[in-house]
């Protein structure tokens, strides 16, 4: 273009006006906005609890999908077929934990959505620091399969043996009811402490 042509003055005047420069700015700052919203959206999917209904009532947990993905798809998956309905919680220990997920309730069957036994994902930043943490249950390193434990305190001497894959967030009272029950040989409940059915829901603060 020649740059002494009358088109060309034209052309940089609008390109340099206060309009144009500022109507840039807008878009640049409502495409970064566009950025923020979709990385947003994609935190909230990956926010995932689930509401365990059992027969004392009901438990809400949070599940970390993004810190230990192939447990809790493993958990989530078991959850949304069925797995666990109906399944009792055959260990309760006061003041340590209440285990289940085994559908032959014998605390030695169970398996995962694969078929065998996965590897663990133990992670520095998860630990079973407080009442209430979701856990997987296992016969040592990398035996994963459909069992899972719900803490009743910290317990610190199993960090780094035991995924860690999500946390109560609503529902202590039923937790508080489950310690409570009497246990007989084996630490088995002698009242049946039952998981009715699973509901999973896309937003853990979601109904």
């Amino acid at each position: 273009m020649d740059r002494t042509s009358p088109k060309h003055f034209q052309v940089q005047s609008r390109l340099s006006s206060p309009m144009y420069i500022g109507l840039s700015i807008l878009w640049a700052g409502f495409s970064h906005g566009l950025d923020l919203l979709e990385q947003s959206q994609q935190k909230i999917l990956h926010k995932i609890s689930v509401t365990l209904h059992t027969n004392l009532g009901d438990i809400k947990c949070e599940i970390f999908c993004d810190e230990v993905p192939k447990t809790a798809e493993n958990f989530l998956a078991l959850c949304a077929s069925g797995y666990y309905d109906g399944t009792i919680f055959h260990r309760n220990i006061k003041g340590f934990m209440i285990q289940g997920g085994d559908p032959t309730g014998t605390g030695k069957g169970g398996t995962s959505i694969w078929g065998k036994k996965f590897n663990d994902e133990i992670k520095e930043s998860l630990k079973h620091n407080a009442r209430g943490i979701l856990s997987m249950a296992n016969s040592g390193p990398n035996t994963n399969g459909s069992q899972f434990f719900i803490s009743y305190a910290k317990q610190p001497h199993l960090n780094g043996l035991y995924t860690v894959f999500g946390k109560v967030i609503h529902g202590f009272e039923v937790l508080d009811l489950m310690e409570k029950t009497q246990t007989g040989p084996a630490d088995r409940p002698l009242a049946e402490i039952r998981l009715n059915r699973v509901t999973i829901h896309a937003n853990p603060l979601a109904g």
